[in-house]
């Protein structure tokens, strides 16, 4: 019985770990990743931007990170600019940030990041 409850436990800590992180995790290792890149947090409050998954993946979820405009944060209320997009891996939690210029994802580093 006691081997049946361990097989059972196992089994479903490993499902649990296939499926890698959900949105609401995969948005929490980008806030904190964010949180405490101390370049980043010179740049832009947190308080004022907000986070958009725009594409969903078996791999990653791809978030714009836009600003958000209201009597606190200044702006028009009416627009909400992407500032950076990020990929956030179900299975690893790492971040990838995409570049503009060369149009592609790169590691993220906190010192490229501008």
């Amino acid at each position: 019985m006691l081997l049946a409850i361990i097989a059972i436990g196992f089994f479903s800590a490993n499902l649990v770990f296939a499926r890698g992180l959900n949105e609401d995790a995969a948005l929490n290792v980008l806030f904190h990743k964010l949180e405490q890149d101390h370049v980043y947090a010179k740049r832009i409050s947190l308080d004022c931007v907000t986070f958009d998954t725009e594409e969903t993946t078996r791999t990653y979820f791809q978030v714009a990170l836009r600003e958000k405009h209201n009597k606190k944060c200044g702006g028009d209320p009416d627009t909400s600019p992407v500032i950076d997009r990020y990929r956030v891996n179900r299975a690893s939690g790492k971040l990838d940030w995409y570049e503009a210029v060369s149009d592609s994802w790169q590691p993220y580093d906190a010192a490229k990041v501008k």
